[in-house]
């Protein structure tokens, strides 16, 4: 059985990093600047470039890519980790049940210098606690939903 190229992306924010398998069970990795003016999007530009090399079938920037010759793409991205922990980026709110609101603050009470005089605790990410009543599922839609169904209508003011 014929099997397609598989791509692995780390879009990362200074580089974008891509291991590819090929049809012919070759591998190949390429690096590319996750921003660059040549280019819209690094993933995009990086599985074209691999398609042009190894199939030899030229893949225009302005056209989309056929993706018939692709058996699977896994991304990955540490954007939105470092800029949660850099503190960039929008305000977050933390929705937790009523009662829990410092359950992030004070954690699992690990003390890896349990001796230490001055312990410094890693500030908490969010910047408002929003708490309710019973247990809440997040919906496809982005909606709070109780486990009864019920929607949820929470008031966010601007953080």
């Amino acid at each position: 059985m014929s099997r397609g190229f598989r791509f692995a992306i780390d879009r990362g924010g200074t580089f974008t990093d891509v291991y590819a398998e090929l049809p012919n069970g070759g591998r190949t990795v390429l690096k590319l600047l996750s921003v660059d003016s040549g280019y819209r999007d690094a993933p995009t530009e990086a599985i074209r470039r691999i398609l042009e090399k190894h199939t030899g079938i030229p893949f225009p920037r302005d056209q989309p890519i056929d993706t018939s010759m692709i058996e699977s793409i896994r991304m990955a991205t540490t954007v939105a980790t470092n800029a949660l922990l850099e503190r960039k980026g929008e305000p977050i709110a933390l929705v937790i049940t009523q009662g829990l609101r410092d359950l992030l603050h004070i954690g699992n009470q690990s003390r890896p210098k349990i001796f230490d005089l001055k312990i410094e605790v890693p500030g908490v990410l969010y910047s408002e606690v929003i708490e309710v009543s019973g247990r809440l599922i997040l919906a496809d839609d982005g909606e709070i939903v109780s486990i009864t169904g019920e929607r949820l209508h929470v008031r966010l003011k601007t953080i």
